[in-house]
């Protein structure tokens, strides 16, 4: 994200004060932009911290949560094999016609496998988490304070 950020503001300060933005500025902050997203993507698929609403989840009793989070775990796991499959093609597809950048023609394919090899990360992340919650190895945090509360 450091990267991304001395980019886009090296390449605003060469447009507007010296009418000479980087070349190729544009194409390279957005691949690495989501190249940042998709390899935290990957240590969140694990770690579980993202965002989550559980309007529903702290409601129910907490065997029950742990058959909600598994199965919203596993449309998590389907979508990222999903997503993996259709970016591959998308990587394919840009290195056999040899898709490149607007200004250096710099080739858009390795960067595009670092996105995509981000995606692929993420997968055994995922189904590691997966299993833990499955097999009641692994709490996520709110399983946590709830069953101290609920002893309570």
């Amino acid at each position: 994200m450091g990267l991304v950020t001395v980019l886009v503001v090296a390449s605003a300060t060469g447009r507007y004060l010296f009418a000479y933005p980087l070349p190729d500025a544009f194409d390279m902050s957005r691949l690495l932009l989501g190249a940042a997203i998709m390899w935290g993507f990957a240590s969140v698929g694990y770690r579980g911290s993202h965002i989550k609403v559980d309007i529903l989840a702290e409601r129910l009793p907490a065997g029950l949560r742990r058959w909600v989070d598994a199965f919203a775990w596993t449309v998590l796991l389907i979508f990222t094999i999903l997503l993996a499959w259709k970016m591959f093609g998308r990587v394919s597809s840009a290195a056999v016609s040899n898709e490149s950048t607007m200004d250096l023609r710099l080739r858009a394919w390795p960067m595009m496998g670092l996105i995509w090899l981000g995606v692929v990360f993420s997968l055994p992340a995922i189904l590691a988490r997966l299993i833990l919650i499955v097999t009641g190895q692994g709490t996520l945090d709110h399983y946590e304070s709830i069953d101290v509360k609920d002893e309570a």
